[in-house]
This record gives C-alpha cells, sequence and structure tokens, in this order.
C-alpha cells in the first residue's frame, strides 16, 4: 500500500527529526535534500548524508512523497501541518489521557504554565464557536 492509499490515521506519527524535515517542507513546500539541508542543518549541525538518510526513511514510512523525474529529487509533505497535528494530537490523547480532550485541556491550562490573555481570548472565542454549532445541530 502506497502513502496515497494509506489511510491519514494509518500513517505513523513523525520521530523529533522527522518533524523538523516535515516543518521545512510544510513552511517552504516540496523542496531538495540539499534544501532542506541548507534550512536546518546550520541549527542542527546535520550532515547532508543524514538529512539525504532520514528523507529516505520518511518516504519509505509514507511521510513525503519523491518526484525522482529529474537529477535532484524532490520531496514534499504527504500530509499538511493541521491534519498531522490532528493525528499525533488524538493519538496522544488517546494514549496519555483516555481520549478525555476536557482533562487534557485542563492539563495543559492549569498546570504545565499559565495560559497568556491572548491565549484565553482565542480559547473562550473557540468554546463559544462550539457551543453556537452545538445549538444550531440540537435545533
Amino acid at each position: 500500500m502506497t502513502s496515497q492509499e494509506m489511510p491519514l490515521n494509518e500513517l505513523p506519527a513523525p520521530t523529533p527529526s522527522e518533524l523538523k524535515i516535515l516543518k521545512c517542507l510544510w513552511s517552504h513546500g516540496p523542496s531538495t535534500v540539499r534544501e532542506v539541508h541548507e534550512r536546518i542543518a546550520a541549527d542542527q549541525h546535520l550532515s547532508y548524508t543524514t538529512i539525504l538518510k532520514q528523507m529516505q526513511i520518511m518516504h519509505a514510512k509514507g511521510l513525503v512523497e519523491r518526484d525522482d523525474s529529474q537529477r535532484a529529487h524532490v520531496f514534499r509533505a504527504v500530509t499538511g501541518e493541521d491534519e498531522t497535528q490532528r493525528v499525533m494530537l488524538d493519538d496522544f490523547m488517546t494514549r496519555v489521557y483516555e481520549g478525555s480532550a476536557s482533562r487534557l485541556v485542563m492539563q495543559a491550562l492549569g498546570m504545565s504554565r499559565p495560559a497568556r490573555p491572548e491565549e484565553l481570548a482565542e480559547i473562550d472565542s473557540l468554546i463559544r464557536k462550539l457551543r453556537q454549532s452545538g445549538e444550531a445541530t440540537e435545533s
């Protein structure tokens, strides 16, 4: 089964180093290994061959697709950033909080660090939208 045929929730969660590469692809679009290396190697102190091997592994896992129609292969992320974050969060919430969104949110807001006023305003706005959409579906 290719990555195009694989349901998104069956794609493996990216490792921290794979996530750095995906973030580069999301922000800059399809890129060659050299382009990715130039963008992330400076602060990561990674060699070109390390990035190449990592991207080959990501291709085998179905996290990226490779266009090898030209001499320099171009890689692109299979899923978007939002979708990847959602899948990773769903997995984390299931494993750690037994699927409870409220327990996750209470832990994040109450224990780890205080939320900034603008974050609280965004959360409040989201809650209002969720309540309104819930009321609309109940009608």
